[in-house]
C-alpha cells in the first residue's frame, strides 16, 4: 500500500563508489530512486560492462538530466544524446557515454536498485513463477475508442495492475506493451495475483488473460531469460478473456494451497517439444 513519506539524496540509504562515478540511492518502499554522477570519460561498456558481465547494459532506465550530456546507442544502431533539462528512457541494450568536460548528473527511477551492483554469478539459474498478462482485443479497443482514449486507459491499467502486483509482492520484468511479465519467489502468490489482476482489470472495464509457469531462470540486470519465460508466453496464448491457465508444474506446486483449478486438456504449445497439460484457475 503507497504511503506518504519523503527521504533525501543527503542521507541516502545506499553509496555506491563506481569506476569514475558515485550514485546515492534512497528507497521508497518497493521503489528505489537514485542520485548519480558520472564523470567525463565515463562509459558503460568499458567501467561497468565487465562488473555487469553481459555486452550491452541490461537495464531499463527512465529519469531526468541535471546537468552534462549522455550519448546512448542501443543494439539496434539507434543513437541520441541526452541533455541537461531532459527526461528519458532507454530501452535494455545499450551502451552509453559522457560527452564532454561536464559530469552527467541525473536521477533515475527503474535501475537504481541495481546499476553498479556487482553480478557475482551471472549464470546462475534459480526458480521462478513466471506470469504473463495482456489485455483481451487490445487492437480492436484502440480502432473502437481512438488513441486518446486508449492511452488513457492503458496507463490507468497499467497503474492498477502495478499496485496488485506490488501487494503480493511480484517483480515486474518489463511491460509488453499491453501487458506485464512479472516473476515470483512462490507459485500461490503468483496464483492469487493473477487472480486479483484479473478482478481490477473487470472493474476497469476490461477484460485481460493471464499464463503461469514455474522453471529455472537466469537473472540478468532487471531481465529474465530461459527456456521457462517462452514457455509462460505460450501458455499464456491458451488463456481465454478473464481467465488464468497455470502449467503442469506450476499446478504440482500449488497442492494444498486451496485454489481450485480445472483441467484444460493437452496443449501443443509453439516452439515446445511435446504435449503441455495445462490447467485453469476455477477458484481463487
Amino acid at each position: 500500500m503507497p504511503r506518504l513519506q519523503v527521504k533525501s539524496f543527503d542521507t541516502p540509504d545506499e553509496t555506491r563508489t563506481l569506476p569514475k562515478a558515485t550514485a546515492r540511492v534512497v528507497n521508497l518502499d518497493e521503489v528505489a530512486v537514485g542520485y548519480a554522477i558520472w564523470q567525463p570519460g565515463w562509459r558503460w561498456s568499458s567501467d561497468l560492462g565487465p562488473m555487469a558481465g553481459t555486452d550491452w547494459c541490461e537495464n531499463h532506465h527512465l529519469g531526468y538530466a541535471i546537468s552534462g550530456a549522455l550519448d546512448v546507442v542501443t543494439e539496434g544502431g539507434e543513437r541520441l544524446q541526452i541533455q541537461s533539462g531532459s527526461v528519458y528512457e532507454i530501452p535494455p541494450r545499450h551502451d552509453a557515454w559522457v560527452v564532454g568536460d561536464e559530469p552527467f548528473v541525473t536521477v533515475e527511477w527503474t535501475s537504481s536498485r541495481v546499476v553498479g551492483v556487482a553480478n557475482e554469478d551471472p549464470g546462475s539459474r534459480v526458480l521462478a513463477t513466471l506470469l504473463f498478462t495482456d489485455i483481451v482485443n487490445s487492437t480492436a479497443t484502440l480502432e473502437r475508442v481512438g488513441d486518446v482514449a486508449w492511452r488513457e486507459s492503458l496507463l490507468t491499467h497499467n497503474s492498477r495492475m502495478r499496485e496488485v502486483i506490488n501487494a503480493f509482492h511480484g517483480r515486474e520484468i518489463t511491460t509488453t506493451g499491453d501487458g506485464f511479465l512479472v516473476a515470483f519467489d512462490g507459485a500461490t502468490n503468483a496464483v492469487r495475483c493473477a487472480a486479483a489482476m484479473v478482478r481490477t482489470a473487470q472493474t476497469l472495464g476490461i477484460e485481460i488473460r493471464v499464463g503461469i509457469h514455474t522453471g529455472e531462470v537466469e537473472f540478468i540486470a532487471d531481465n529474465v531469460r530461459g527456456v521457462a519465460v517462452h514457455a509462460a508466453a505460450r501458455v499464456l496464448s491458451v488463456a481465454g478473456p478473464s481467465q488464468v491457465v497455470v502449467s503442469e508444474t506450476t499446478h504440482d506446486l500449488l497442492e494444498g494451497s486451496g485454489l481450485e483449478f480445472e483441467d484444460a486438456g493437452l496443449h501443443s504449445l509453439k516452439g515446445l517439444s511435446g504435449e503441455r497439460r495445462l490447467f485453469k484457475l476455477a477458484k481463487a
